[in-house]
């Protein structure tokens, strides 16, 4: 059985390690990333260590940008035994 947040037997990326390995990966600096997103390196920088949260804009744009999918960048799947919506407000969110 898998362990929680492996993949295949090898530990998954977390989002910052993607951020970075997408930023790499496609030859681009930090201040170029930063002028994608019209924030400064040192904010970028800041997000891709994990010192500062990435607002949600900017996780939008860096997704349009590497053509990636969110629940890529932040390692989320569906549950298919996990109620959404109107069925886990009538039964009750999980504590």
């Amino acid at each position: 059985m898998k362990e929680l947040g492996q993949k295949d037997g090898m530990p998954m990326q977390t989002h910052l390690q993607k951020l970075r390995a997408l930023r790499e990966d496609n030859d681009l600096t930090q201040e170029q990333v930063a002028q994608v997103l019209g924030t400064s390196q040192t904010m970028y920088a800041r997000y891709e260590r994990g010192a500062n949260e990435l607002p949600l804009r900017h996780l939008v744009t860096l997704c349009r940008f590497y053509n990636v999918s969110a629940d890529f960048l932040l390692n989320l799947r569906p549950d298919p035994r996990r109620k959404r919506g109107q069925a886990a407000l009538r039964d009750g969110l999980p504590k």
